[in-house]
């Protein structure tokens, strides 16, 4: 392993310590919390489980034989309701159900979510 890091010099920040029952100075992990609360999370998790159910009755298979389909909440989010829709469409071209109540579905669902795609390190 010395042999990998070659004769580069090691550089470790630390802190003083402020009282001795403090564990000793060291690297610190940080902590990373979503800046969302528990609502939020349990309403995506919800909307997702609901989209696998629903995938699986419109390609009528087995999990596994569901085509790869990349359903992305946050860039719906993003989108406008006729591209939202265009995009579900394109998405599920080789769905041979009819496909218009799960894109109503969805898009009345993830309606009033907020994007997850921020995390905030403390």
């Amino acid at each position: 392993m010395a042999s990998e890091m070659g004769s580069h010099p090691r550089v470790v920040f630390q802190t003083p310590r402020k009282e001795e029952d403090e564990e000793p100075p060291g690297r610190r992990l940080g902590k990373l919390t979503v800046k969302y609360d528990r609502k939020d999370l349990q309403r995506r998790l919800d909307i997702e489980e609901w989209i696998e159910g629903q995938l699986h009755l419109l390609f009528d298979c087995e999990e596994d034989d569901i085509p790869e389909l990349e359903i992305d909440i946050d860039e719906l989010l993003d989108l406008s309701d006729e591209v939202q829709r265009s995009k579900l469409r394109a998405l599920l071209h080789e769905c041979g159900k009819p496909k218009e109540d799960f894109i109503n579905g969805l898009l009345y669902r993830i309606k009033g979510l907020r994007k997850m795609s921020g995390f905030v390190k403390k």
